[in-house]
């Protein structure tokens, strides 16, 4: 029985001596029969020192004992690395006599093999799902480079850089001798006593040109990964366009390179490549696949973050169009405004100004904002900007020209409804005339008094042909301003309006000086951090007649 267990079977004398080995031992260790018989566990397998004390409490006491025992493999091609044994040893005894000690092992290479792979495979998940937090935080794809870098040093290598590729653009004439694939390096990382090395290696804004058949263009063409652990001088001048850099990763010790694409669906959006130095180890296959990981997390926001950019400038482009500037007022009154957009969003808004001269040196101003975001919203405020020019050209007041455009509105079929706040202000009779078609109110300026917010009655949003609009008339003294402004200035989430509307009244606004750096001081006051809404503001001033 014992001579045909795969169960390795060893009997040990009192010096702890071979006496005997069964067949599956002597398989298993690669020795034969003979080799053991007369020596000690220690002497065939040097690392049987650590067990050579569990076995001699085993003779002292008689308690059986587990310990572990390793050895070379007994065939490497089959077995990488060394082999791990669990052996349980007994205490012999005949007549009361000690004769020595029987010890019975099975292998768990495999199972401790198959618990260090597992324990790798985590770390690498619990790798990338620090990466989901830290890489792809905004829609700008030079920030998401830079995040991408400095995560990959140190877990991943010693130095990195990051690569995207530059779209042509119409009208801008070639980015690049043709044929060529121009990259700009947008980030750049390493570890603190490489970073010397950096300046020599390029800097975020230089750009390389990579010809047809390089090793970095057919990377981004594959989708597949470049390796070159311990690499010759000749390999790494094969995933450079600038040979002379070689020079400088061996004056920084690098010696191993893992090139990886940036990949999304259907193309490579551009490249990163991962250094070692010194005495870190060679990419290893986990390693690979970790960055490749990585590259394609990244590779999805860069993406992102280009289609956002490419799509938020077409819609500021649209509604620039759409949102032309106001005419010139009459020379008593002064003029400043400011467009804001939101910064979550591509989508162009509803919120529109205007100022309209009239007859008699009088000035119509108009703030307004039509409900919803998205192309629909602009032009349905173009539409009503236009309305509402061609009704004030009629000379009707405040109240009755919101009125006729409610009016209008709904007989055309616009289906977004805006609300609108209209000031007319006529300097030779030193007034100002307001009605507000559901819109907040205007915030009066004065020097050497604090802001004061005009709290005048608010009909309902044009749009409804529920009309009843009222106009409140008051004096405005020369070198007045009014603040005209759309809810993205002032609308915090869980905020009550008038709440926030009180902050007007504790801002420190000089309108001595030029209007446009009132409507500056009165940003950097009011609209911090990034904004949900877009932000349209108008400040007028009477001037002395």
């Amino acid at each position: 029985m014992v001579e045909g267990t795969e169960a390795s079977v060893v009997i040990l004398d009192q010096e702890l001596r071979y006496l005997y080995v069964n067949p599956a031992w002597a398989r298993a260790s690669g020795m034969p029969v003979a080799a053991f018989r007369g020596r000690t566990l220690s002497q065939v397998l040097p690392s049987g020192e650590a067990a050579d004390e569990v076995v001699r409490r085993v003779l002292e006491d008689g308690r059986p004992r587990e310990t572990t025992v390793a050895g070379p493999p007994a065939d490497s091609s089959s077995h990488p690395g060394r082999r791990l044994w669990r052996g349980t040893f007994h205490r012999l005894e005949a007549d009361g006599q000690v004769l020595g000690v029987c010890g019975i092992g099975v292998e768990v290479s495999n199972l401790r093999r198959y618990l260090s792979d597992l324990e790798r495979v985590h770390q690498r998940l619990a790798l990338l799902d620090t990466a989901a937090t830290r890489i792809g935080t905004t829609l700008n794809a030079q920030t998401t480079c830079t995040e991408l870098a400095d995560f990959l040093v140190p877990s991943l290598a010693d130095a990195v850089g990051v690569g995207t590729l530059v779209e042509e653009e119409p009208g801008t004439g070639p980015l690049s001798i043709a044929g060529m694939l121009r990259l700009r390096i947008m980030a750049v990382s390493a570890a603190q006593e490489l970073r010397r090395y950096l300046l020599l290696l390029g800097v975020p804004g230089d750009h390389l040109d990579i010809a047809r058949g390089h090793v970095v263009r057919n990377c981004m063409n594959s989708g597949r990964p470049w390796l070159a652990n311990h690499a010759s001088d000749d390999l790494m001048r094969k995933v450079t366009p600038v040979p002379e850099r070689v020079g400088v990763w061996r004056s920084a010790g690098i010696h191993s390179l893992l090139l990886v694409p940036l990949p999304t669906t259907g193309r490579s959006v551009g490249a990163m490549l991962l250094g070692r130095a010194g005495a870190s180890a060679p990419f290893s296959d986990e390693d690979i696949l970790t960055a490749q990981g990585l590259a394609t997390r990244a590779a999805v926001a860069i993406d992102s973050a280009h289609r956002y950019t490419t799509e938020h400038t077409m819609a500021r482009e649209l509604q620039a169009a759409l949102l032309s500037e106001p005419d010139s007022p009459h020379p008593d009154v002064e003029v400043a405004t400011r467009y804001l957009p939101s910064g979550r969003s591509a989508l162009v808004g509803g919120d529109w100004y205007d100022s309209i001269p009239l007859p008699d040196g009088r000035t119509l101003l108009v703030m307004g904002d039509v409900m919803g975001h998205g192309f629909q919203a602009a032009v349905a405020m173009s539409q009503y900007r236009a309305l509402l020019r061609t009704v004030a050209a009629t000379g009707a007041t405040v109240d009755a020209i919101l009125s006729e455009v409610d009016r209008r509105v709904v007989h055309i079929g616009l289906d977004r409804a805006a609300t609108c706040l209209l000031v007319l202000m006529d300097p030779r009779a030193g007034t100002c005339t307001l009605a507000s078609a559901g819109h907040l109110p205007p915030v009066m300026l004065r020097s050497g008094y604090p802001p004061e917010v005009l709290w005048v009655t608010a009909g309902p949003p044009l749009g409804t042909e529920l009309g009843d609009y009222e106009a409140t008339t008051m004096p405005i003294a020369p070198g007045t301003v009014l603040l005209l402004y759309t809810d993205g200035l002032v609308e915090e989430r869980g905020t009550d309006i008038d709440v926030s509307l009180q902050a007007f009244t504790r801002l420190r606004l000089t309108v001595d000086g030029s209007l446009e750096d009132l409507l500056d001081t009165l940003l950097a006051q009011l609209a911090i951090g990034v904004r949900e809404d877009d932000v349209a503001l108008l400040a007028a001033r009477r001037r002395s007649v």
